[in-house]
């Protein structure tokens, strides 16, 4: 291997800069149903997010994991932020004129 491909930042490779690591903690979310009142914390995966042109048409959805049904909540900036740095799959909608 060239010196290139272990020598990261000011000298440092790739093996130094990971080595104190041991594992990532997953990011989960906590969420309620309107449906059936249940409290419960969601992955990334298990959610949705869908930003339009408004707030009318911006929020996250994700399916109860207690009841079954098919929840969608408006998000706001601070939402779609959280979310967005959290992982979760974004799905940008488009309006058409």
């Amino acid at each position: 291997m060239s010196e290139s491909a272990t020598s990261g930042v000011r000298g440092m490779t790739v093996e130094s800069a990971f080595a104190g690591m041991r594992s990532v903690t997953p990011v989960v979310f906590k969420a309620g149903c309107p449906d059936c009142r249940g409290c419960f914390e969601l992955a990334a995966g298990a959610l949705r997010l869908a930003i339009g042109a408004t707030s009318r048409t911006t929020f996250y959805s994700f399916t109860c994991p207690e009841c079954g049904a098919s929840v969608r909540k408006p998000a706001g900036e601070r939402i779609v932020e959280l979310l967005t740095v959290g992982g979760v799959r974004t799905l940008r909608l488009h309006s058409t004129v």
